[in-house]
């Protein structure tokens, strides 16, 4: 199997995806893409979440015209949806964007696959081939019955061979379920045989937490097994959530380094705090520190220092009292309805905040 330090590497703007390239998180506008100033203003929510890659709908003309006058006023890669139109991603290849989601084979004939791979080889503009369960080729479904792992490689492997054919190699491939066993199956199989990096996804996962989990398994399996170079967590919610979501996912799999881990323990007989009210608390007011710090809320003052040693802050409910700790050392005890307030005072006085 081929893992992500062993893919070949391409650029997207001033990004790397593959060959050992730090993992990115990717959105998509939801946005008219013609109306420019609502689609700049949903890139910078994106980007001040924290994604890297966002990628923008062009269904038609207009929205390929509006990719210029969008680039001036952001500064994250753009990838151009395209389908059927190959015509749309010659314009967007013209305007500026910075990468090209395809199926090559739905865009006309040979000469329509070559006209966009050269346009796109010309400009140093990489294609992302994205094969979906759920649309699969006909004869493909006659062939296997079914949507499955081997007919979703094959179908990639027929629209890569097109694109191979006129000498382009700038290639990220998906390979898209809304199963999460035949996504991790599909993904797997597509590592063993293709030298391209992979954008990992979980397609059609439904609202914000049905699709978080499912992505998080999904996506999180694989990245545990050192596949994928890139990851878009697919929600019918805001798409800044997305985001988000893909950052705490990248945490988990300890791809992501930088900013606040925040931990705390699950409720017990022994909990006489309100755990729950106080942890919601301490998370929203560290959530967005840019500090690379573990901070801890636990439930319990016999067990809390100690379980949380390894987190530089931490505080520990006990009854009408906590305890204030770092490093598993406890500084001092204060009432419950103070501990939130010492444990904030003592990151910002740490870390000079």
């Amino acid at each position: 199997m081929r893992t992500r330090n062993e893919t070949r590497q391409i650029r997207v703007g001033g990004l790397t995806l593959g060959a050992g390239a730090p993992v990115t998180v990717q959105s998509m506008c939801n946005t008219k893409t013609w109306d420019v100033e609502a689609t700049v203003e949903q890139i910078k929510a994106f980007r001040s979440a924290g994604c890297d890659i966002v990628r923008l709908a062009i269904p038609d003309v207009r929205s390929a015209e509006a990719i210029p006058a969008i680039k001036e006023q952001v500064d994250l890669p753009l990838v151009a949806d395209i389908h059927f139109d190959y015509r749309l991603a010659l314009m967007a290849a013209e305007r500026g964007i910075d990468k090209i989601r395809i199926n090559p084979g739905n865009i006309g004939g040979e000469e329509n696959v070559k006209a966009v791979a050269e346009a796109c080889k010309s400009r140093g503009i990489p294609i992302r081939i994205g094969v979906n369960a759920g649309s699969l080729e006909k004869p493909l479904l006659e062939k296997y019955g079914h949507p499955c792992p081997e007919a979703m490689v094959e179908s990639a492997r027929g629209h890569v061979e097109l694109l191979t054919r006129f000498g382009f190699e700038d290639i990220c491939l998906s390979l898209k379920s809304s199963t999460v066993p035949l996504t991790i199956a599909a993904y797997r199989m597509a590592a063993e045989c293709f030298p391209y990096p992979l954008h990992l996804g979980v397609t059609e996962t439904g609202t914000e937490w049905n699709g978080t989990i499912q992505s998080a398994v999904g996506i999180g399996t694989l990245l545990s097994e050192g596949i994928g170079d890139t990851i878009r967590v697919s929600l019918t919610a805001d798409p800044v959530k997305e985001v988000s979501a893909g950052i705490a996912i990248l945490k988990a799999a300890g791809l992501r380094p930088g900013g606040v881990k925040f931990v705390s323990c699950p409720t017990c007989g022994r909990t006489e705090i309100d755990l729950i009210g106080l942890a919601n608390r301490v998370e929203a007011l560290v959530r967005d520190l840019d500090r690379d710090i573990t901070v801890a809320v636990m439930g319990c003052v016999v067990n809390g220092p100690g379980e949380a040693r390894e987190a530089d802050y931490g505080i520990a409910g006990g009854k009408d009292r906590g305890l204030l700790f770092r490093k598993g050392q406890v500084l001092g005890t204060y009432p419950y309805d103070r501990l939130c307030d010492a444990l904030m005072a003592l990151i910002r006085e740490e870390e000079g905040l």
